[in-house]
């Protein structure tokens, strides 16, 4: 059995950590808003600086064992899991049907940038 190796696992992580600062810099504000914008706004990139902190290293180590398109498609991938999660927990909004059909999907859209050429 192989395992993955530490280039090909640390940019997933990465993004996934990236992605939970910046669902929050995007929408975490959505349960302030008696908050002047100015001020949700300044927040929103303090928090976003961690973001870049954390996704530039990510697609710079990726790029060593990724495409670009395929470093794309896993930060749309964990963007769709981490606002899932952040929607339901965070923001007390139910996921439906509808929006499970969607992320399913884009997870087919995913599955073709992965499996290579037809």
């Amino acid at each position: 059995m192989t395992f993955p190796s530490t280039a090909a696992i640390a940019p997933i992580v990465l993004l996934a950590l990236s992605n939970v600062f910046m669902t929050f810099a995007w929408y975490g504000h959505l349960k302030f808003t008696d908050k002047p914008l100015w001020i949700v706004i300044l927040a929103s990139w303090g928090i976003a600086f961690f973001e870049y902190c954390l996704a530039v290293p990510a697609n710079r180590m990726g790029a060593e064992v990724y495409s670009a398109a395929e470093l794309k498609t896993m930060q749309e991938v964990i963007t769709l899991i981490v606002f899932a999660g952040f929607s339901v927990w965070y923001l007390g909004q139910a996921l439906t049907l509808n929006h499970a059909l969607g992320f399913a999907f884009i997870a087919l859209g995913a599955f073709f940038i992965f499996k290579g050429p037809l």
